[in-house]
């Protein structure tokens, strides 16, 4: 792709807005000078006050892909760490408790909610499995480890239970006498009145009459 023309583009900023260099530079906070010496090729300008000339015109600056196809920005909300601190934009975020890394470190430092690899061949490995993120990700309720885990464990509750009630519309759990039901206590405890309910070391898991 083409290198930007500034002296040139800035020409065209004017033409379309119809203003002179007077004008642009007095619509845009400089000098009369510095639009001429950008016009004549003699300074170049930061990407912040070319964003402002070309907004006189009604323009704005955009980042294209080599197809042409417009390019937006990082999420300015995306996740960050443990001190407010932006992640390396090359790198990709994860969930902390998600294959946390391995190191002497590990268990005398509180597990982050977020991290990354810096090791490329582990990055290169997760991006092989899932695909390469377009962006960072954006902070959800829930993200901290402690609620991913109660997450995780009523999933598998959930699961347990869906498991179990294959089994006992299907015939394939006892029904037993209450005098050699080998359920623990806490088992009357999980009933919830629809079906039987069992903690999960119950040897049991019988449907008491």
């Amino acid at each position: 792709m083409a290198r930007l023309d500034v002296a040139n583009a800035v020409r065209r900023i004017r033409r379309t807005a119809d203003v002179s260099q007077r004008q642009l530079a007095e619509a845009c906070g400089v000098s009369q000078s510095l639009v001429a010496r950008v016009e004549a090729g003699k300074q170049d300008v930061p990407v912040a006050l070319f964003a402002r000339l070309a907004a006189v015109a009604g323009l704005r600056v955009a980042l294209l892909d080599e197809t042409g196809v417009g390019v937006g920005p990082m999420a300015g909300g995306a996740v960050r760490d443990g001190a407010g601190r932006r992640f390396p934009a090359h790198l990709d975020t994860r969930y902390g408790d998600l294959d946390w890394w391995h190191g002497v470190q590990r268990y005398s430092r509180e597990q982050p909610w977020y991290t990354f690899d810096r090791s490329r061949d582990l990055r290169d490995g997760w991006r092989g499995r899932s695909g390469t993120p377009d962006d960072h990700q954006l902070p959800q309720p829930g993200d901290s480890p402690q609620d991913r885990a109660a997450a995780r464990r009523l999933e598998a509750e959930r699961r347990r239970r869906a498991e179990h009630r294959r089994r006992w519309e299907a015939g394939e759990l006892r029904r037993c006498p209450e005098w050699v039901c080998d359920c623990p206590p806490e088992c009357a405890d999980q009933d919830t009145g629809e079906l039987p309910a069992h903690v999960p070391e119950c040897p049991c898991e019988c449907d008491v009459d």
